[in-house]
């Protein structure tokens, strides 16, 4: 009888260990950008999955809106008004994130993004400029702010929202992939030099996805169908298929996986031209 009830509390707690690792529960996050599109699908994947969640957004209005509906379904979000393109307001963001969460972050999402898509020798300076501060130096510039946040967490996740056009060429514009071929390669060396502070540091590459950043260019038809030829699944992606690879990058169970970017691209990425048509 001892051994039936030793055997039924190890069980237990081995079932105990295997929930844990597929649960966010007690872990805290930013995310960049999270009232609209892949962001917001970010916010509410690991919100579901038990983290307490700091999200921002320049507009005031859209970031009140997302909160109430978030508080609506006993989700644990909070938020400030940020535009991460410039950096004072970076700097208040992690001080309100630092507060939120008595300095501790597990989880940062480098989501926020932009982007101007036109032949590369019509880019201004300006646009260069924006592109490159909303993009890649805010991404930047946030790993370095949370670093002692991520730290202190005791087991902190990076992960940035990249693109395929840092991996291989798409007419996305040659500035975007730049920043995005950046984060690719920012998120390999974070990921060894952070190591030993045990943050981890992945990047998701999605290709094109039902968002507001392309919901213009996806309406021609033309250029809809184009798309569709590259995508050996004949379809452009939805927000929730990148979220839930971000949460699956955060979570216990993804603990060995460092370094890595991963293309959420129906395919598109590894097509060597065999899937063209319907």
């Amino acid at each position: 009888m001892g051994d039936t009830v030793g055997s039924s509390n190890s069980n237990a707690s081995t079932t105990g260990r295997a929930t844990s690792r597929w649960s966010l529960q007690g872990m805290t996050a930013l995310v960049t950008g999270g009232t609209r599109g892949i962001g917001h699908a970010v916010v509410v994947e690991l919100a579901a999955l038990g983290a307490s969640v700091h999200t921002c957004s320049r507009k005031e209005d859209d970031l009140t809106e997302c909160l109430k509906k978030w508080a609506s379904l006993g989700f644990h979000v909070t938020g400030s008004v940020c535009d991460v393109s410039v950096r004072e307001q970076r700097d208040r963001l992690i001080r309100d994130v630092s507060s939120t969460f008595d300095g501790k972050l597990s989880i940062l999402v480098n989501n926020a993004g932009t982007n101007v898509t036109k032949p590369t020798i019509e880019y201004t300076a300006e646009e260069y400029s924006f592109i490159m501060a909303t993009n890649l130096e805010s991404a930047y510039h946030l790993c370095q702010l949370a670093h002692p946040l991520l730290k202190a967490s005791g087991a902190g996740s990076i992960v940035f929202v990249s693109s395929v056009s840092g991996v291989t060429a798409v007419n996305s514009g040659t500035v975007y992939a730049a920043t995005k071929g950046a984060i690719n390669q920012i998120t390999k060396n974070l990921a060894c030099e952070w190591a030993k502070d045990n943050i981890r540091t992945n990047s998701v590459a999605p290709w094109y996805i039902k968002t507001s950043l392309v919901e213009n260019a996806l309406q021609n038809k033309i250029f809809l169908q184009k798309i569709v030829d590259r995508t050996p699944m004949r379809r452009v992606g939805e927000p929730e298929e990148v979220s839930s690879l971000v949460a699956y990058l955060c979570l216990p169970a993804a603990s060995y996986i460092t370094g890595q970017v991963i293309s959420v691209d129906g395919g598109m990425t590894i097509n060597g031209g065999l899937y063209t048509s319907g």
